[in-house]
């Protein structure tokens, strides 16, 4: 397996342990991490030894979201993508053309691109073995596609969950929303760029568990250990079973309707406006505009 450079792995009994590790950044998601994160998930369905996936963060927070502040203040939607080869549609350069107002853009260029960060996040959805997710801090915007996409979430009562990328700039690639929490309280997620906190993800049945922030890992651990008591072919019967519902639903066509609406979102008129803020005067700026009608300002930890 490759050095992972956004993620570490190791396995711990039955449970292979998936931990995003860019805490400095808030654990920003960059066009490696869905890659490196797939390829780990791959790692744990073959290992027979483990029975169930971990998935967690490391630092303040579970996930801020894209790593999006340098590319946003150069005006670019490059996502990261600094180690693209040149000319490629990953490239940043190509990313900068493809944001610029005066120049066309290929939505099948940035389609591209997003559908293969999707591929990442559903490994987690498709996996044979089960994936639970551990929310502390913030999950918000893109990292909302990760917690989404495992099977169980045990979530710190005080920890921010949300997509306010649904302001301007966003719309959720994976399109898990609807199917985890039902369509009505997905709307008022989605129509207002809200976050709720974590003992509110119990109630909406986003995640299965709520714990302060001093017992969060006690009841993480306790869950995990009791679905790794269930032998590894039932837990692949099972979770086979239950994703079939979603499928029947017409979940990957949900899917790419919403990683081309993702990338029309960052060119419309607003999401041209959004970018240029940034470009102007930093990102952070550019999310107190962005968030200062709705109350948000000061509350923000998210990156895009």
């Amino acid at each position: 397996m490759e050095t992972l450079t956004t993620i570490s792995y190791e396995v711990d009994g039955r449970v292979a342990r998936i931990t995003l590790d860019r805490p400095e950044r808030g654990n920003g998601i960059t066009l490696e991490m869905p890659r490196e994160l797939g390829a780990c998930v791959e790692r744990a369905n073959l290992d027979p030894e483990v029975r169930v996936i971990a998935l967690a963060g490391n630092g303040p927070g579970f996930c801020g979201g894209y790593d999006l502040v340098a590319s946003a203040e150069r005006g670019s939607s490059g996502l990261g993508a600094d180690d693209a080869p040149a000319g490629s549609p990953l490239d940043p350069a190509v990313q900068a053309a493809n944001h610029d107002p005066g120049r066309v853009w290929d939505p099948i260029v940035d389609f591209q691109m997003m559908r293969r960060n999707v591929r990442g996040f559903m490994a987690l959805f498709h996996s044979e073995k089960p994936v639970v997710c551990k929310v502390h801090g913030f999950c918000v915007a893109g990292g909302t596609d990760m917690a989404l996409c495992s099977d169980l979430v045990v979530v710190e009562d005080e920890a921010k969950i949300g997509y306010p990328p649904a302001r301007v700039w966003g719309v959720p690639t994976t399109a898990l929303w609807a199917w985890r929490i039902g369509p009505a309280r997905a709307k008022r997620l989605l129509l207002t760029g809200d976050s709720i906190s974590g003992v509110e993800a119990v109630e909406w049945g986003l995640a299965a568990e709520a714990a302060p922030a001093s017992a969060l890992d006690e009841r993480f651990e306790a869950l995990m250990e009791r679905v790794a008591r269930v032998p590894t072919n039932q837990l692949v019967m099972h979770k086979l079973l239950i994703n079939q519902a979603l499928y029947a639903q017409g979940l990957e066509a949900t899917q790419a309707l919403g990683t081309f609406f993702d990338g029309i979102a960052r060119h419309t008129p607003e999401g041209h406006g959004f970018a240029r803020r940034a470009a102007e005067a930093g990102w952070r700026e550019a999310v107190r505009d962005r968030d200062e009608p709705f109350g948000d300002v000061g509350r923000s930890t998210f990156k895009g």
